[in-house]
């Protein structure tokens, strides 16, 4: 085992995703010249190799490019600034106080190198708690959405011809428009929720123009045959999303594809100590994405789930630069800062502590909804002061929002008072 003490870098990235590769650029921007991404997989790039439908870089290329042709820009600026990279390699372990990275490769077995400054990047993983709870057997045929993906657009083979998709997020969404395009029948798609998870651009180009059925409020709740699945038991659910007896339907179908959302892949930031939030599943950070750990950020989907990757982009860039200004000015600000939280319908905020002194201005705040909203207004109170109303016509669970704090409205309320809290809240009009 090489003694950690004798490998260095000055910022070490845990993943060579879209996250992975922005933040390596931004620390590279802000001066750090010692960077290493760390990828468990076999080419950088992450999830966005196997998306290969169009949507992305409207906001960073201001052109639509697929998930390949998007992560081969970062690719090619990673290797035209030099930044090296470790590929089929995994982080282990994380000695946080020390920033000691244990690492595992085929070909160099078990090593360890130390960081001044750890970037988390990991993207995130599918939910698999769709088919927990449902009844029967668990033939061949069932598979999550990202799998039946990767399938399809990386090995060439279909996963099967007649699909009910369980559960409305974008992968699901998406995938429901590739099977057909391939030939196969998608059924129907089936959500619990009463409103669907997914990007309304995604309802509408994937499901409605191909006449795809999208029942609301209904799940699955038996699964038949043992060896390759036949057919599913579809059921309409009440408020309490509880199955209502004689709404039962029995659907045929050779494959069901989970799609019930994603979840931050932190069993790594857990593990090193990173407070994680309990309604995201990721890091609780600050203005500068840094968590409870000093010198340790997070970005990207391993953060908090997005809809965009132009957000990944954007957010992972800023981590990066804060790691490296990190690594140069040491900072050891052991204040948590101002409390930022989400009430009365906003699920959560990131970041969700705010030292004013280090905050962009103005400092982008995002954050989800959990229901549906029809002409609203978001309202953010710097104590108990109303500093921004934002009218919205129409607000959902499956769009991330975001609105932007200056320091000037901070500074409103610091004339007389010591900010206490930021309060993001959804209001009638």
């Amino acid at each position: 085992m090489t003694d950690g003490q004798n490998v260095q870098v000055d910022v070490a990235i845990i993943g060579g995703g879209p996250a992975g590769l922005a933040a390596a650029l931004g620390a590279k921007k802000r001066g750090a010249d010692n960077i290493l991404i760390i990828e468990r997989d076999n080419e950088l790039g992450g999830i966005l190799n196997q998306c290969i439908h169009n949507g992305f870089g409207l906001h960073t290329f201001k052109e639509e490019l697929t998930g390949p042709e998007y992560a081969a820009r970062f690719i090619e600026e990673v290797k035209k600034e030099k930044i090296p990279y470790l590929l089929n390699t995994i982080v282990v372990d994380v000695d946080a106080e020390g920033k000691i990275l244990t690492l595992m490769s085929r070909e160099r077995g078990l090593f360890k190198i130390r960081a001044k400054a750890v970037v988390l990047a990991m993207g995130c993983r599918e939910r698999s708690r769709g088919a927990l709870n449902i009844p029967g057997y668990r033939p061949a045929g069932i598979y999550s959405a990202g799998t039946a993906q990767r399938y399809v657009n990386m090995e060439g083979r279909m996963p099967g011809r007649e699909v009910v998709i369980l559960g409305s997020g974008d992968i699901g969404l998406i995938m429901a428009r590739r099977m057909t395009l391939e030939g196969a029948k998608v059924k129907l798609v089936a959500e619990i929720m009463p409103y669907c998870g997914g990007l309304k651009r995604n309802i509408v180009q994937c499901l409605e123009d191909y006449g795809i059925p999208l029942r609301l409020s209904h799940t699955v709740v038996d699964i038949h045959g043992k060896e390759r699945l036949k057919g599913v038991t579809l059921t309409r659910v009440d408020e309490h999303s509880k199955p209502i007896p004689g709404t039962e339907e029995y659907i045929p179908c050779d494959t069901l594809l989970l799609s019930c959302g994603l979840i931050p892949e932190n069993e790594l930031s857990s593990g090193m100590g990173v407070e994680l939030s309990s309604i995201t599943g990721g890091p609780v950070v600050n203005e500068s994405l840094e968590t409870n750990l000093e010198g340790v950020f997070a970005c990207g989907n391993v953060l908090h789930v997005h809809d965009l990757v132009d957000y990944v982009s954007e957010e992972a860039a800023k981590a990066g630069e804060n790691a490296a200004e990190y690594v140069e000015r040491q900072i050891r600000e052991t204040s948590r800062g101002i409390p930022v939280c989400g009430e009365k319908g906003v699920r959560y905020t990131v970041p969700s502590y705010l030292r004013p002194e280090y905050m962009d201005d103005p400092q982008v705040i995002r954050f989800r909804v959990g229901s549906n909203y029809q002409n609203v207004s978001v309202v953010v109170y710097v104590n108990d002061i109303c500093v921004i109303k934002i009218k919205k016509r129409t607000m959902a669970p499956g769009e991330m929002e975001q609105i932007k704090l200056k320091k000037s409205d901070l500074e409103k309320v610091c004339e007389c008072n010591k900010v206490q809290n930021i309060r993001i809240c959804i209001e009638e009009q």
